[in-house]
C-alpha cells in the first residue's frame, strides 16, 4: 500500500477519534437526569428551570427557557414580572365582614353606644395585604350631623387616642385583633377618613411582604362608637363605610 495513502488513513482515523472523544465529552457535560427508586429520566440538556439562590453578599434570580425574564417597572404605575420565579399559587385572596348594617338604636345623651364589625382575611398566595376604610361623610340626618370624634384630647383619621369621657361627643372606631396599627392599643379610637373631606382611605389592618406573615386567616374586630350631647337634634342619622381589600405580591 502506498505510504501516502496509509498516512491519510491514519490521519483520518485520528481525526475521527478526536471527534468522537469531543462528542462524548460534550454529551457527558450536558446530559441531565432526574431519578428516583422507580424511574430515571435523562435529557440531553436542561430546557427549563428557575430559582433564587442567595448568600450574604448576593441574591440571584435565575430563569431558564424563557424569553426576556425579569421585573419591568413603568414609572411607578405598573409592574410586569416575567419568569418562572414570579408564578404565584392559585390559592385565592379573600376578605369578608360579618355584617353589612350597624344599628345603634335610640341614642341617649352622654351615654356612648357601640357596635362591632368582624373582619376576616384569607391571605392565600399573596405576600402581604392591606385593608383600608373610609366613610362617605359624617353621620347625617336630613338637617343635622354627628361630628367625627376628636377623642378626649386629639385624634384624627391617622392617629388614635383615648376616648373615655362622657362629655366627648362624636363618631369613631377602634380596631383589635391581627395586624392592626399600633396606635389602636389600649382601646384608643380614631375618626374615619372621609371622602366628603377629600381624605384618602386609611389602612386599618395589614402586613407588607417585608414583614412576618404567618399562614392562615387573619381576623380583627372594628368597634364603632357614637356619643351625643343633650343638644343633638333628633332624627335618623346614617353614613356609609367602605372597606378596600388589597393583596400585595
Amino acid at each position: 500500500m502506498n505510504l501516502k495513502i496509509i498516512r491519510k488513513i491514519v490521519s483520518a482515523l485520528f481525526c475521527f477519534f478526536l471527534l468522537m472523544l469531543a462528542f462524548q465529552n460534550q454529551t457527558q457535560a450536558t446530559v441531565t437526569s432526574v431519578e428516583s427508586d422507580s424511574y430515571k429520566i435523562t435529557w440531553p440538556n436542561l430546557n427549563s428551570g428557575a430559582g433564587i439562590p442567595d448568600l450574604d453578599n448576593y441574591k440571584l434570580g435565575a430563569t431558564i427557557g424563557q424569553i426576556a425574564p425579569g421585573l419591568y417597572e413603568g414609572a411607578s404605575t405598573y409592574d410586569v414580572r416575567g419568569g418562572f420565579q414570579y408564578i404565584h399559587s392559585i390559592i385565592p385572596f379573600t376578605f369578608s365582614i360579618d355584617k353589612f348594617s350597624v344599628d345603634f338604636g335610640s341614642l341617649m345623651p352622654l351615654t356612648a353606644s357601640t357596635d362591632t364589625i368582624g373582619l376576616s382575611v384569607s391571605v392565600g398566595s399573596a405576600g402581604g395585604y392591606s385593608i383600608k376604610a373610609q366613610e362617605n361623610k359624617a353621620l347625617t340626618s336630613s338637617s343635622a350631623i354627628i361630628i367625627d370624634t376628636t377623642c378626649d384630647t386629639s385624634c384624627d383619621e391617622n392617629t388614635a387616642d383615648a376616648w373615655t369621657q362622657s362629655s366627648t361627643y362624636g363618631f369613631g372606631f377602634n380596631m383589635s385583633g391581627d395586624d392592626i396599627p399600633a396606635d389602636f392599643s389600649g382601646g384608643k379610637y380614631r375618626q374615619f377618613a372621609s371622602t366628603a373631606e377629600s381624605e384618602d382611605a386609611v389602612e386599618i389592618m395589614g402586613n407588607t411582604p417585608s414583614g412576618t406573615l404567618t399562614p392562615g386567616d387573619k381576623t380583627a374586630v372594628m368597634t364603632l362608637k357614637v356619643n351625643v350631647s343633650g343638644n343633638q337634634e333628633a332624627g335618623t342619622y346614617e353614613n356609609i363605610i367602605t372597606f378596600i381589600a388589597l393583596p400585595i405580591y
